[in-house]
Order: C-alpha cells, then sequence, then structure tokens
C-alpha cells in the first residue's frame, strides 16, 4: 500500500470542544504486556502476523514491516467526546521523509455489530523519535463516541526498523496546533488539519476519506513486460501468448491486448483487506463492439496466491456491455460468490474476444470511484536562446550531401546500423529507424581530425521529416586508433528537435563538449519514433540565416566507457539475481578488489527479492552502488522527457528509501542514451552526471545461456588486449559469475589497479584507493 506524501504547513493555533472534562490522557498501550498480546486497556494487540519481525522492549515496540504489514490496537468501545478525549497520541520512529497510515475503527454506537474505518496519512518523518497528536475530528465523518480501535498501515520503508511507543487517547487541550495542509495528489482531497508535535521538525498529520487504491498506472512498457510488475510492485503478466501488449496505447496509462485465444492477464496484490473499506475494483476498458471477457478474483485465507480460491464472473453477469469506446466499468466483490475480502490476493482477466484496453485499475469505494492519473507535465525543456555568433574565418565544409550509399562528400566512409532503413535518391538520404539504438554515421577523417578552428562555426543539416532523434559529435580516442578500445573515446549530443525550424538544423559546434582536436565525425542516433528523416546536407558553416535564433545548451554530463586514472581499471556490474549475489561477493572479497553495481529501483521495492538487503552488504562491504533506472527500459526510446523522468525519479526515490544512497553515477539500460536521457539525467543529479558505459563487454547477454557460454571469456580477454578498462557484465546467469574469477585475474594480469568506478573517474568525493 503506498499513499501519496500530502505537504504544505502552515501553522496556527486551534481549540477544540470538549463535552467533558477529563483529568489526563488515557492510556492504550505501553507495550509492557506485548508478549501476551495485551494492552493496557486489557484487550488484543497485535500485527497481521506478516512483520519480517517484530518486538517490544523497554516500553517501545519495534518492528520491520513488509509492504502488506499492519498492526493494530482493539480495545472496549470508548465514548471519547463524551468522556473529554479528543486526540489520538503516540510516539513513532520512521525513515527520513517516510509516513505511514493510521485507520480509526468506529461504529455508529457502541451496541452496533459491525465497524467503518476512516484514514489519515502520517508524513514528513525524521528519522527520529516524534510524538505524534491527531485530533480526533480530523477523521472526517467518523463516530468519535465509538471508537473500538486504531491500525497503523501503509509503510513507506520495509526495510527500516520502525518504532511505536505510548499510544494514548489525549485530553483537555492537547489537540495542539493547527496546519493547513494541500494535496500534492489528484486523487487526494485539499483539506485542513491540526496536529501537535513534541519535537522539531514536525511530522504532517492529514486527513482523508477513503481514496482509490491504485493498483496499476500502466505508466511503463518496460515494467509491466519486463519486470513483470505492477504499481503495487507485485507481480503482473500475461500467459506469453498474447501476440502484443503495448503501453501508452491507445493513450497515456493505458495497456493495449492483442490476444490469441485463452490468452490471460492477472494482476496480484498484497494480500489485500478490501472488507469495510473496498467495494470493488474499477478500471477503464475499451473494446469493439459486442466484445466479452471474464474476470476471476481470487482470495486466500493463507494470503497465497498460489493457494487461493476463485472466484468468476463473466462481462456479462456484471452487466457490461462495449461499444468501442472507452467507459468506467465496476467489478463489485458482491458479485462474486465465496470471496473472502479480507484476504484478496488476485485479479485476472481471460476469454477477450478481440483487442482490449485497460486504463488505470485500482479497488474504489464506496458505489463507484476511479484512480484518475495525473496529467502529464508540459515540456519542461530550455526554453532560453542565446546569441548566434558568427565565425567569418572559417570556411564552409561539406560532409555529406548522400551521393553515394558508401562514402560522404569528404570521401570517407558513411553508414548506418543494421536493422536500420537507409534509402539514397536524387542527392538525399531517408533514415526509418524501428529502434532508439540504431546510429547513421558519417566520418570527417579516417583518424582524428582537428575542428578547433570551427569553434565558432555551426553544424548545418538540412532535413524533412521527423526531428525525434539526437544529433552527436564523435571524439577519437588519443592514439587515434580505431583498433584501440573505446573507439570512439567519446561524443556530446544535441537534441535535433531543439535546433530545427523551417527545414534546417544549427548547431554551434561549441554547444559539444568533446575535444575539437581530436573530431572523428557525426552520427544520428537514438530514434525515439519509427517516422523518417529525409537529409540532404550535412556541413560546417560559418554564420545563421538572419533571424535565426540559437537554443542554450542543455547539459548532458559526461559520457564514458574507459577509466580516467592512469593504469585503472574498473567492474561496473549490473543487475542480477539475488542467488548468485553471495558469490560474487565471495569472490570479490577473495580476490581483495572494490567495484561498482549498478541497480535496477523497482525490485528494490519487492521485498521476496532480497535485493535491498544485498545491496546494503555490498555497500557495507565498501562497493559503490550506482543508478541503472527504475525499469530497465532504453531510456533514449522513450517517448517524452515525463516518461524519462520518471525513470530517474523513482529510481533516486527507491536508492534513498531502501538503500540510504544518492549518486551521480547512471548506467543507461542496453548502453541506449541520447540527448534527451543525458540532458534529463542532469536535471536529476546535477551537471556532473556520469553516464558510464564500458570498453570491455563479456558479452553475457549473447553466449551465457548457450552451448558454447565459454565465449565470454573470449568476448573480455578480446576488449582488454585492445586496452578497455571498464567492464559491463551481470550477475544474472551462473556461468557469468563462475568466470568471474578469470575475468579478474586477467584484469590483474594487466598490471593495472583494480577499483570502483567513482575511483577510477578520480572523482574527489570517492573513498581513497
Amino acid at each position: 500500500m503506498r499513499f501519496s506524501t500530502l505537504i504544505g504547513l502552515a501553522a496556527g493555533l486551534a481549540s477544540q470542544a470538549v463535552n467533558a472534562a477529563c483529568s489526563a490522557p488515557l492510556k492504550i498501550d505501553d507495550f509492557s504486556r506485548f508478549s501476551s498480546n495485551q494492552n493496557s486497556l486489557n484487550e488484543w494487540t497485535s500485527d497481521d502476523g506478516s512483520m519480517t519481525s517484530i518486538s517490544a522492549s523497554g516500553g517501545v515496540l519495534s518492528f520491520k514491516p513488509k509492504s502488506s504489514s499492519y498492526f493494530y490496537e482493539t480495545f472496549p468501545c470508548q465514548a471519547a467526546s463524551n468522556n473529554g478525549y479528543n486526540s489520538v497520541t503516540f510516539q513513532i520512529k520512521g525513515p527520513a521523509n517516510g509516513y505511514a497510515t493510521l485507520e480509526i475503527q468506529t461504529k455508529t454506537s457502541c451496541s452496533a455489530g459491525s465497524y467503518s474505518s476512516k484514514y489519515i496519512s502520517v508524513s514528513g518523518l525524521t528519522g527520529n523519535t516524534q510524538t505524534i497528536t491527531v485530533p480526533l475530528s480530523q477523521f472526517s465523518g467518523a463516530n468519535t463516541n465509538a471508537i473500538t480501535g486504531f491500525v497503523w498501515s501503509g509503510f513507506s520503508s520495509t526495510s527500516t526498523t520502525w518504532q511505536l511507543s505510548n499510544v494514548a487517547f489525549g485530553c483537555g487541550s492537547s489537540a495542539g496546533t493547527s496546519s493547513a495542509v494541500t494535496s500534492s495528489s489528484t486523487s487526494a482531497p485539499v483539506v485542513s488539519s491540526t496536529m501537535s508535535t513534541s519535537s522539531s521538525p514536525s511530522a504532517s498529520v492529514v486527513p482523508g476519506t477513503c481514496t482509490p487504491l491504485l493498483i496499476d498506472d500502466f505508466t511503463s512498457q518496460s515494467r509491466l513486460t519486463f519486470l513483470f510488475y505492477n504499481s503495487m510492485t507485485y507481480p503482473t503478466s500475461t500467459d506469453g501468448t498474447m501476440q502484443s501488449v503495448t503501453v501508452g496505447k491507445p493513450a497515456a496509462n493505458r495497456v493495449e491486448f492483442v490476444p490469441n485465444s485463452n490468452a490471460y492477464f492477472y494482476s496480484q496484490f498484497p494480500c489485500i483487506n478490501a472488507k469495510n473499506k473496498y467495494t470493488g475494483i474499477s478500471l477503464r476498458i475499451k473494446a469493439p463492439r459486442g466484445s466479452t471477457l471474464s474476470v476471476q478474483l481470487d482470495s486466500s485465507d493463507s494470503c497465497d496466491p498460489t493457494a487461493a480460491n476463485p472466484t468468476y464472473a463473466s462481462s456479462q453477469d456484471l452487466g457490461w456491455t462495449f461499444d468501442g469506446t472507452e467507459k468506467l466499468y465496476l467489478i463489485p466483490f458482491s458479485k462474486f460468490s465465496g470471496l473472502n475480502t479480507e484476504k484478496l490476493t488476485t485479479i485476472l482477466f481471460s476469454s477477450f474476444s478481440g483487442t482490449t484496453s485497460f486504463g488505470p485499475m485500482a479497488f474504489y469505494c464506496g458505489s463507484s470511484g476511479e484512480y484518475v492519473a495525473p496529467p502529464t507535465p508540459s515540456n519542461p525543456g530550455t526554453t532560453a536562446t542565446v546569441p548566434a555568433p558568427s565565425n567569418p574565418s572559417a570556411t564552409a565544409l561539406v560532409i555529406d550531401r548522400f551521393a553515394n550509399a558508401n562514402s560522404n562528400a569528404m570521401g570517407n566512409w558513411h553508414g548506418g546500423d543494421e536493422g536500420m532503413t537507409l534509402r539514397y535518391n536524387n542527392n538525399k538520404l531517408t533514415i526509418t529507424s524501428p529502434d532508439a539504438d540504431y546510429s547513421f554515421y558519417t566520418q570527417v577523417s579516417n583518424g582524428c581530425s582537428d575542428f578547433t578552428k570551427y569553434k565558432g562555426s555551426y553544424l548545418h543539416i538540412a532535413y524533412s521529416g521527423t526531428t525525434a532523434f539526437t544529433v552527436a559529435f564523435q571524439q577519437h580516442n588519443s592514439a587515434c586508433n580505431p583498433d584501440i578500445q573505446p573507439f570512439p573515446a567519446t561524443w556530446d549530443s544535441a537534441e535535433a528537435g531543439r535546433y530545427a525550424k523551417n527545414g534546417h538544423i544549427y548547431i554551434p559546434i561549441n554547444h559539444f563538449k568533446i575535444d575539437l582536436s581530436r573530431v572523428v565525425g557525426f552520427a544520428l542516433k537514438g530514434f525515439h519514433t519509427t517516422e523518417s528523416v529525409t537529409l540532404s546536407v550535412i556541413e560546417i558553416v560559418s554564420s545563421v540565416p538572419a533571424g535565426t535564433t540559437v537554443p542554450a545548451k542543455d547539459e548532458t554530463g559526461d559520457l564514458v566507457f574507459a577509466c580516467k586514472r592512469p593504469n585503472s581499471f574498473a567492474f561496473a556490474i549490473d543487475d542480477g539475481v539475488p542467488e548468485l549475489a553471495q558469490e560474487v561477493l565471495k569472490i570479490i572479497r577473495e580476490e581483495d578488489i572494490k567495484v561498482t553495481f549498478f541497480t535496477v529501483g523497482a525490485p528494490l521495492l519487492d521485498d521476496s527479492t532480497n535485493l535491498t538487503n544485498v545491496y546494503n552488504e555490498m555497500a557495507a562491504a565498501g562497493h559503490q552502488i550506482a543508478l541503472h533506472t527504475f525499469t530497465h527500459p532504453k531510456m533514449e526510446g522513450l517517448p517524452d522527457y515525463a516518461s524519462i523522468d520518471w525513470e530517474y525519479e523513482q529510481d533516486i526515490q527507491a536508492m534513498q528509501s531502501q538503500l540510504g544512497i544518492t549518486s551521480k553515477y547512471f548506467r543507461p539500460p542496453f548502453g541506449n542514451e541520447g540527448a534527451r536521457m543525458r540532458s534529463r539525467l542532469t536535471k536529476a543529479v546535477g551537471n556532473d552526471a556520469v553516464i558510464t558505459n564500458w570498453s570491455v563487454d563479456v558479452e553475457d547477454w549473447l553466449w551465457a545461456e548457450t552451448d558454447t557460454p565459454e565465449q565470454q571469456k573470449v568476448a573480455f580477454q578480446r576488449d582488454v588486449d585492445k586496452g578497455g578498462n571498464l567492464v559491463v557484465m551481470h550477475y544474472l546467469y551462473p556461468s557469468t559469475v563462475s568466470y568471474l574469477r578469470e575475468y579478474i585475474q586477467i584484469a590483474k594480469a594487466t598490471g593495472k589497479q583494480l577499483m570502483r568506478v567513482d575511483q577510477c573517474m578520480m572523482d574527489p568525493n570517492a573513498p581513497p584507493l
């Protein structure tokens, strides 16, 4: 369960009337009797049995929750307001910037048989023990003269040990101060609340009624079809027989299924207790007129989704009809006979009669309701412009007019990656790229070319069609030798669309931060569209037409393929599986080296992976932990800035919340990079961002699961022999890990010193060697 953090405190005084006098707070629990599950009011207290650990000592309850865990206090029905009690107070210690949810359970009267629940979110925790006072009036709609229990849940961190103590009903003026609170979520109301804390800074206490609980907002193709996670970081997938599953189609926060017969799609939950809270599940669906499908809801008394009780309803049973337009559809739990709404585990859709799209799916409250995804922010790119200088002393240089399929106007090679379509016709080239990994290159030299005289000039590209690509200016290695790794040594990039107008792209050469004395050539790369671009010229010109505006340079960080420290070598190891982690740690410990691990963020939030513990152990051993996106997509292939930003923001948050680590080092999945993802990275982590690719590839992705896994060793030795000193590998495969010791020994045999990436980049903030 994850709740929006609500912010915007503005302190002020408030008073609350009481119906009767009380002389002191009413103690609910001091945890002195926790071993017998008794609280100070002689009633039952416990967790739900899912905590990783829970214990009480010295009046303090300590626990490490799982994502669905909760802790509750029950007591004889309390007419709190009539008896002068106006708040609930407790001490809590949680992670800095963490949050949790507090539920109050009340009846219509103390003689009633059932209770209802209201909720507030406690956010802005500091990492220290804080006293929280929540006025009972903040539980809007709750009957504060028939209170039967409190429940703490929705804990923001599952890797932190939380503490709770001194739970009591507050008396008299203990409701304290008030604060105005506004919501950062479009699905939560804007409300006012009153609160008091005894420590500074304070935590905010935010009331709210039951709001939809998101299951999936279909915001990431790779999260859904690569990692197989929903928004709850729980398993979701098809059965593998769908013809296609496409996120973002037909619109944002939608997924389109093109099914085969018998295909199904499911999404799991963290054993949700919906009783007296959620009525059913809602989602938007678009399907052709006359379409049908079936819905299965599973519950499990043991919370084990593999030992669940399935219940069924068809779209006809639910009263659904489809007409080709998108509508909101409800799945009421009341339609599923035998469903245990206290322990819901899975929803499954099957028997699709045709192409069907889903919108955001969520548990709803009352008679209806849906989760509405927040709108995509407008293009946040830099809009500033700079004066357009001229370089009258430099002559024009025509690089390519596309008269020949094999060479450019300078007589040097040009060509594209396999998979890219290149069509030459009438001195024009039309490029169509189905993948953001593909590039078209046009070289200015077979070795190094000195372009320092063009520093004040412009790259000019005449085009028609799309500008959804990157223009890269490439720098050769120090030996000017293409047989030495890395080649090219690096490049800087510009987003074509920012510089394009009326069929012309003008990019100042000084916007490319490379060594102009060692130029190799230009590349058009990172296409994030399948639309074509047609080029008629690539050239260097000394000035731009009158009236042309030039955008300010977007910072693009430092793209590296090799260590900068002389005589250094770094193992940079990407995502892996927990089962192989201990063997990796054992080998690098015995070989006495430090390495860098690049971790994907989403699995850190999945308790079942144990990866948070794995990476904490790695960090404790002195290894560097760095960023590798949240869901592992091809970053430059993402459709817009918002999608790129989401990957960075979620990854950064996961690293901070689970590991307490921040990093400016980032490895792009698949090595895929371009101007947009580079510029957005600098905005996320700073202008000194380091985009860390490689010059040694063990090619585990190619060989590890074949009949010739030893080819990984051949690839490693080949790149080391060429001078490569920055490794890419994964601990996904047993064969790769089995060769790790040999890789290390090969690297040591070069005489180079093995170290972390930040150390080999001579980062002043890196640990000393």
